[in-house]
């Protein structure tokens, strides 16, 4: 099952480059365009990190994460900072909000995918950690839960053009996407599906139903 991701931005642009790149790496996105809205992203779906904008409406993201760490469930959930603030007193404000990186704008995506693998690779070492000394909170995930491939929106628009015989370049046109973009998405379709080819792809998209 994919981790997720909420981004947090209120700047539509940039909100949408972070989340196509992230759901190119195989990660699940959810979105949030101020501080209000992203409580209740968090709330109702428990993401495994989130990536926050400083200056957001309604809430910032340092009200944010003051309120995100006053929940004892939420207190190590890995938090990076998006920001156009780069002086000494604005890091160090961030990082006494709580959250685990900076970085200021403009950023580079690969830069801020590595930041992002690190900090999910040791949370969910430290998940592990605590789930082999709490019997009471198993690591495994239940049965139901394995067989739900979590595909982005994106995916599942690639998913019913495929199951139609359009080619990358014809998918493009009709998702406003590159050829090569299209490529890496029906990848990550082989790969969440552990099919090997396109046909077998569409195979099992029908006989499991996983087109809406």
């Amino acid at each position: 099952m994919p981790l997720l991701i909420l981004v947090a931005e209120d700047d539509p642009g940039i909100q949408l480059a972070v989340q196509d790149y992230l759901e190119l790496l195989g990660y699940s996105v959810i979105t949030a365009k101020n501080g209000d809205e992203a409580l209740e992203q968090l709330e109702k779906y428990h993401p495994h990190l989130i990536v926050a904008d400083i200056k957001m409406p309604k809430k910032d993201g340092f009200e944010l994460i003051q309120t995100v760490r006053e929940r004892p469930e939420f207190r190590l959930l890995p938090v990076i900072f998006l920001t156009e603030r780069g002086t000494t007193a604005d890091r160090v404000r961030g990082y006494q909000a709580g959250c685990d990186v900076y970085l200021p704008k403009p950023f580079e995506m690969e830069e801020l995918g590595a930041v992002i693998q690190n900090l999910l690779a040791r949370s969910q070492m430290a998940q592990s950690e605590q789930a082999f000394h709490s019997p009471s909170h198993p690591a495994s995930l239940p049965e139901e839960d394995q067989e739900d491939f979590h595909f982005t929106q994106r995916e599942t628009d690639v998913l019913e053009l495929l199951t139609q015989g359009l080619s990358n370049t014809e998918m493009g046109h009709q998702l406003h996407l590159s050829p090569r973009t299209v490529e890496k998405y029906v990848s990550s379709l082989l790969r969440k599906t552990e099919t090997n080819n396109r046909a077998e792809l569409v195979s099992f998209a029908l006989k499991h139903h996983l087109i809406p």
